[in-house]
């Protein structure tokens, strides 16, 4: 493998990792391809990164943070992704057998630390590999020095002051670019340890080096942002969460998903394929899915480069290939994301199991019982009291387990003692006395820990300048040498995202009789989370389908669709990528706060595109009659 910039064939990257959940297998199996350059993978959501960073700051407050200690006394209270070290420790010899480069978001809040554990592993097991670690994505200390200067921050989902937010900062978390990355492996590093960078970064990072971009090459940087988007995720491109789940499972290929390889050529355009004699599949419709899981318009922003994704083209060139290309580049933003935690309070909720006929006035009851012997008083002191029906009762159910309803009671509140069961008058207590008066059909769980307090974060997202961000490189070689990353050589600002319903749509009528039908027999789709905002993209297989979807599925119809789920009121936005047949939508604040401290099951927004899906809306029969997915 040549290490070369002026190399000008494909660098060949694959996606060992979209979450801390992945497999333990990942890494191994795609260093032992020789024909893999580089390995790249994703250990921090911002769920994740809540909790290690918040576990930093106290073991600093507390004293703990302590660098004269061994380094097995140093890992007791590491603040890093440690199942990442189940995934690298099978692998090391593969790596170092194949030349494999490595690059993860694995450091979390310890980033510096587990570079260190990385090399200790490798020279223990007789191999020499560099290591480098990304400095910077911890702006905790800037930004309370911003904020105590009078620097003013908003929320970017839901528009709110930091007075407004009403939570006290523990740490703050910026997402870094890419270009450190591309310095450290042009420096000689063989294996990358970055802490938050963005989900695309290692990639980005990774293409630039091999072949030599400028920070300037803003086309072909945005092509690979789009390349590491759709492998960041792991197999979420090669079969999962694919709206034709089904032909996997009769083709027998659902079991074990092969992971995905990213070929990115010189001028940023890139194949997705995957693993050799892997199951599950790459096609047109599995990357259009990817692609519009977790964006938020037709501009996808980045530190390094703001993708175009308007004119977006995917071309299948062979059997689980997709060629990807019509990406077009733009400065950055001069600022980047920031993520802020801080303690929420206490959550604790409460089930019931309801059965059978009269399911709303059964729920009905409860609910009045609950309030009733909770009391007003008990009720004002809690920061959120709601109450959720999960599931339904079916007419003439084939089985009990189908009859049941979870009738779920949730709480938060800044007292943990509001939940104390022990107390009389607490949340626990309150809700036991309505057992022996419920409706008929009623049974509780036996294991009752969710009814007591469990602490959650708040999360507040926001913008800060690039420039507060200490970006430098550490190289754990060449005499520990450390490389300041320079700033983007431009910056531009950016205003909202276009939004808009179809310019010329097509009479509905002109289609045909309609039939009533699940709006997912026609129609693919993924969905995805921002914090606290959601998205979900729509897509079709031909261009009388296309022009259909553009046309029914405007905003408005939408937000019929959602029907109950439309209870935040915040903005939907909506825009249309023609060349791959998607309407996609933002659903600003939909999510209650996000993963952390929300209240719904659906924490994630990984459910909404089905939901929706399920919907029965008037379907040409035309398209019905061709074949339903």
């Amino acid at each position: 493998m040549s290490s070369s910039i002026d190399e000008r064939r494909p660098v060949r990257i694959g996606g060992a990792s979209g979450g801390f959940t992945d497999r333990v297998a990942a890494i191994t199996r795609l260093a032992k391809d020789s024909e893999v350059d580089v390995i790249v993978g994703d250990w921090l959501s911002e769920n994740v990164m809540t909790g290690y960073g918040a576990g930093k700051a106290r073991k600093v407050q507390s004293g703990a943070e302590r660098d004269d200690l061994p380094l097995s006394e140093r890992r007791k209270t590491a603040q890093y992704a440690s199942t990442f070290l189940q995934c690298f420790e099978p692998a090391i010899h593969d790596i170092a057998q194949n030349k494999t480069k490595l690059v993860v978001n694995a450091g979390a809040s310890d980033t510096e630390l587990l570079a260190e554990v990385v090399q200790n592993m490798v020279k223990g097991v007789g191999y020499s590999m560099n290591v480098a670690w990304v400095e910077g994505d911890d702006v905790t200390a800037p930004f309370k020095k911003m904020i105590a200067d009078g620097t003013p921050f908003k929320s970017v989902t839901d528009g709110k002051t930091l007075e407004e937010w009403g939570f006290d900062p523990i740490c703050a978390q910026a997402y870094l670019g890419s270009l450190g990355i591309a310095v450290a492996l042009g420096k000689g590093a063989d294996i990358v340890i970055c802490g938050r960078v963005s989900d695309a970064a290692p990639t980005i990072g990774v293409a630039a080096w091999w072949h030599g971009w400028a920070a300037s090459d803003y086309d072909k940087l945005a092509g690979a942002l789009i390349a590491g988007h759709l492998i960041e995720c792991s197999v979420f491109v090669t079969g999962g969460y694919y709206s034709r789940f089904k032909d996997l499972m009769k083709s027998k290929k659902h079991l074990n998903l092969g992971f995905p390889i990213a070929q990115v050529y010189h001028n940023g355009e890139c194949d997705i394929v995957k693993e050799k004699n892997s199951n599950g599949i790459v096609n047109n419709e599995t990357v259009t899915s990817q692609l519009v899981y977790e964006i938020s318009g037709p501009l996808y922003y980045n530190s390094d480069v703001v993708a175009n994704l308007a004119n977006v083209q995917f071309e299948e060139t062979g059997e689980d290939c997709v060629h990807v290309s019509g990406i077009t580049g733009l400065p950055p933003p001069p600022t980047t994301r920031c993520g802020v935690t801080a303690d929420g309070g206490f959550q604790a909720e409460w089930h019931f199991y309801l059965v059978g006929l009269d399911m709303e006035e059964k729920c009905q009851w409860m609910e009045e019982q609950a309030r009733f012997a909770i009391g007003e008083e008990l009720i004002s002191k809690f920061s959120m009291l709601r109450f959720h029906v999960h599931g339904t009762s079916p007419d003439n159910p084939k089985t009990q387990e189908l009859a049941t309803v979870d009738f779920r009671i949730f709480a938060q509140a800044r007292d943990a003692a509001l939940f104390d069961p022990s107390l009389p008058d607490g949340f626990a207590r309150k809700l036991y006395e309505t057992v022996l008066q419920s409706c008929p059909g009623v049974s509780r769980p036996n294991d009752l820990r969710q009814s007591t307090a469990k602490s959650y974060f708040e999360y507040f997202v926001t913008l800060i300048p690039q420039s507060a961000c200490n970006h430098r490189v550490h190289l754990l070689f060449d005499d520990h040498a450390v490389i300041d990353v320079a700033l983007p050589p431009l910056t531009q600002e950016y205003g909202s995202q276009d939004s808009y319903d179809t310019k010329d749509p097509v009479p509905l009528e002109s289609f045909g009789e309609t039939t009533d039908a699940p709006l997912g027999h026609v129609v693919l789709g993924r969905s995805g989370d921002k914090a606290s905002d959601a998205n979900v993209g729509f897509f079709v297989s031909n261009q009388e389908q296309w022009d259909w979807l553009r046309s029914f599925l405007t905003i408005s119809k939408l937000k019929e669709l959602l029907g109950q789920e439309d209870l935040s009121g915040g903005r939907i936005d909506r825009f249309e990528m023609p060349n791959i047949r998607v309407v996609h939508f933002l659903l600003k604040d939909h999510l209650d706060r996000g993963y952390n401290s929300g209240s719904k099951l659906d924490t994630l927004a990984k459910n909404l595109c089905e939901y929706l899906r399920a919907k029965y809306v008037p379907v040409p029969r035309k398209f019905l009659e061709s074949g339903r997915i």
